[in-house]
């Protein structure tokens, strides 16, 4: 990992998220807890936002634009990768998983929480017995082509670029997070879409001044790509 990462290594029975969830007051920013499973990259990190919280989740943003990153850097070429907001990322428009994000339950909106969790799983292997078709809207990184990309490939790499869509955040503002997650997301034609200061999708249809409002706090209430009888990613 890189320096300013503590690693946290659980048995592969255990949940990355749910465990950085519970050590986030003691274990502070910058914890990174990871999987090892052969199947998933499962990993969480720890963040300390100086925000008040609404605006604070922003960071999911941050996260999404790392984890999709962390995984172009060993995409085939001209592989799509695409973010279906808030949470979910796939591969040729295959569902190989996506981000969650976790606060504390007590958090005031209005000040700084103590700590937030970006949580995600990405789909390396497909373990699936089933014949090759039945599942055309989920797919795998070593069934798009990833070669030797798995967990520990995509933990490390998720780490570096954290690093970096976070010091740009710093320099240059939100704006440049948001143009980088909004261009990720598949176009929708005549739509002009922008994220405001509590992280809500606002989209407007060209020639209308109509404003649709999508909450992200709702929104990341139930991961979309989750399945909970699975433990991962939706088939």
């Amino acid at each position: 990992m890189p320096p300013p990462f503590t690693l946290v290594r659980l048995r592969e029975s255990g949940d990355a998220f749910a465990h950085a969830c519970r050590i986030a007051p003691e274990s502070g920013a910058g914890t990174l807890v990871y999987v090892g499973r052969f199947d998933l990259a499962e990993f969480a990190v720890v963040l300390e936002p100086g925000e008040p919280l609404r605006e604070a989740r922003r960071a999911f943003y941050a996260g999404m634009v790392a984890l999709s990153d962390a995984l172009r850097a060993y995409a085939p070429p001209n592989k799509p990768i695409t973010i279906g907001w808030p949470d979910a990322v796939r591969i040729d428009g295959g569902l190989i998983g996506g981000g969650r994000m976790g606060w504390p339950p007590a958090a005031n909106e209005d000040q700084p929480p103590q700590w937030l969790v970006f949580g995600a799983m990405i789909r390396t292997v497909a373990m699936s017995d089933d014949e090759p078709g039945v599942h055309p809207l989920a797919s795998a990184l070593d069934q798009e082509g990833f070669g030797e990309a798995g967990a520990v490939q995509v933990t490390e790499s998720f780490a570096r670029h954290l690093m970096l869509t976070i010091d740009s955040w710093q320099a240059e503002g939100f704006d440049g997070v948001a143009r980088e997650y909004l261009g990720r997301m598949p176009r929708e034609r005549q739509t002009i879409q922008r994220i405001d200061e509590h992280g809500d999708l606002l989209t407007r249809r060209i020639g209308s001044d109509a404003i649709e409002r999508s909450r992200l706090v709702e929104a990341l209430a139930t991961p979309s790509w989750l399945d909970p009888a699975l433990g991962g990613p939706r088939l």
